[in-house]
């Protein structure tokens, strides 16, 4: 008896694990045909510049005053942190550089990114579905429009163009956090400090924030745009795309935040 229900046990757990690895790479592979149709769409005229740039509002200029106030505080944090245990052996000048390295290669980008995904992704998911669910997007067809030409194209180039910006600013601003904390509480000089900034910060480190960035763009908008596109069931519907473009879009971030960084700072560097 005791046998049976083992062999039950793990005859369901690993059906149902071959049934979530099924749903999960049929998910993946949807999302890789949305990028590659958004893609081949993005290159057919006609290019719809009014949208695109209403949505580059949206998305970068609506979006700086959190992304200034996390990066900001971010780095005040970070230099604040790093200061209680960097005063025991004396080596406050070395905050510079901690900040300076740990914003570029990683908070700029992440954080950003967790922010457009939040503010921006939900956004669009909940418009898209709301679209989908009072069939405007069957009427988009209708009329001999593509939906991913007229719908996700303008919010991919958008995204593509603002989100490494905003990943530039943020940088900036979590730098500039650190350096207020470094100048005015732990009275580093000046110089000192803008010395312990710039001397390690390579261009690198500067270019693969950028190459993150570039990507988590792409994770956020395919995401989003596929929940939106693919919401059913009424509002009760649109909500729940609406998490689930938020929930994956932040889990698909940081999976590919480990994957770059293990491929530039490990596997490259080599």
């Amino acid at each position: 008896m005791g046998r049976l229900l083992i062999k039950g046990f793990i005859g369901n757990f690993l059906n149902s694990t071959y049934r979530n690895i099924k749903v999960f790479f049929r998910y993946v592979g949807s999302l890789a045909i949305l990028l590659f149709r958004t893609i081949f769409w993005m290159f057919i005229p006609p290019i719809r510049k009014r949208q695109i740039l209403e949505q580059m509002n949206n998305i970068g200029v609506k979006s700086f005053p959190i992304v200034f106030l996390i990066s900001t505080f971010t780095g005040i944090v970070l230099a604040l942190q790093s200061a209680y245990q960097m005063q025991k052996f004396s080596a406050e000048m070395y905050i510079a550089s901690l900040v300076a390295l740990s914003v570029t290669r990683e908070l700029g980008p992440v954080l950003t990114a967790l922010v457009i995904a939040g503010r921006c992704g939900a956004a669009m998911t909940a418009e898209l579905g709301t679209m989908k669910v009072t069939e405007q997007v069957e009427a988009l067809e209708t009329l001999s429009a593509n939906p991913v030409q007229y719908l996700v194209v303008p919010r991919f180039l958008a995204l593509i163009i603002m989100v490494p910006l905003l990943t530039i600013c943020a940088d900036f601003f979590g730098i500039m956090g650190g350096y207020l904390i470094g100048v005015g509480k732990l009275g580093i000089s000046h110089g000192m400090y803008l010395k312990m900034t710039f001397d390690p910060l390579a261009l690198k480190d500067i270019v693969t924030g950028l190459i993150k960035s570039f990507s988590f763009a792409v994770i956020i908008c395919v995401i989003a745009c596929f929940e939106g596109v693919h919401s059913a069931g009424g509002a009760e519907g649109v909500g729940r795309a609406t998490t689930a473009s938020v929930v994956r879009s932040f889990i698909m971030i940081i999976i590919a935040d480990c994957f770059f960084t293990a491929l530039f700072y490990f596997i490259m560097a080599k």
